[in-house]
């Protein structure tokens, strides 16, 4: 069996809508089963190595968390041919360790989200046939975090190389009691977005991993100022720029990596996620 061709989606979130880091650029605007992505995919390189960047948000930052075409965004990816996903994210931080200006390459989520469609198997005439019980208990891909892990260590930036994400509905912050509340469930940090995005991912048996940048301590924090725009905007200037080096220094890594056992496995996991309707 060939090498997998490595083609890599980068899903810019706050602070990251519009990332000016492709060479041999051109924008692609796609219609999808599910509806039209957030906004046009922007192919290009980096490195000679074909890559899609895709704003979640838009790249005015316009479209708020609940309202995110997830579906959308990552069949567009996978349609593209994209075989890895490195998604960013800005989160408040819900442990004193993790300080604003921190890297989180996180491992697990929480889902408090309510109003989001969370498969491509919903019985509609367009999705795909059968209910899908993908398996969850490893969200992100392990390999992909491993090369992120070992990116941010050899560049010297502050990171976690872990973290429990809970992802709220939004997009309101947290109330101190649900922040409080979170702490309790040993959470790591907090956000908008990161569910559905891993579990489609998961769906469309990509490897996904998601660098989480702390802008805040939420308003959990006794002694420290709440959570303000200002101050989250402020953090997330600051933070982009990491992240854009960390994505920098990691796609050549992945792309001289063999990827063949690990696309196998999650196709694997996908397809025997598949329940077909009885005729």
């Amino acid at each position: 069996m060939a090498p997998v061709q490595v083609k890599i989606g980068i899903i810019g979130g706050s602070g990251l809508s519009d990332m000016d880091i492709l060479e041999e650029k051109t924008e692609k605007y796609v219609d999808t089963p599910f509806g039209k992505p957030s906004d046009a995919l922007i192919l290009g390189k980096i490195n000679k190595i074909d890559c899609v960047v895709l704003a979640r948000h838009g790249r005015g930052s316009n479209i708020m968390p609940t309202n995110v075409n997830f579906r959308a965004n990552i069949w567009a990816l996978k349609m593209e041919g994209c075989t890895h996903v490195i998604a960013t994210t800005a989160c408040g931080s819900l442990q004193e360790q993790i300080q604003p200006g921190d890297i989180v390459i996180l491992d697990q989520f929480i889902d408090r989200t309510t109003k989001r469609h969370q498969t491509y198997y919903d019985g509609n005439l367009t999705s795909p046939i059968g209910v899908c019980h993908i398996p969850m208990a490893d969200p992100f891909c392990r390999k992909t975090r491993e090369v992120l892990i070992d990116v941010v260590k050899k560049l010297g930036i502050r990171h976690h190389a872990k973290g429990t994400m809970v992802t709220i509905e939004g997009p309101r912050f947290s109330s101190r009691a649900e922040s409080l509340m979170f702490r309790q469930w040993h959470c790591d940090v907090i956000n908008m977005t990161t569910v559905p995005e891993v579990v489609l991912a998961k769906e469309a048996a990509m490897c996904y991993v998601s660098i989480a940048m702390a802008t805040d301590y939420d308003c959990w924090k006794e002694h420290e100022e709440a959570v303000t725009v200002e101050k989250v905007l402020k953090i997330m200037k600051e933070n982009a720029n990491k992240a854009l080096t960390i994505i920098l220094t990691a796609i050549p890594q992945i792309a001289c990596m063999d990827w063949s056992e690990s696309i196998r496995n999650l196709r694997a996991s996908q397809e025997g996620a598949i329940m077909l309707p009885k005729h």
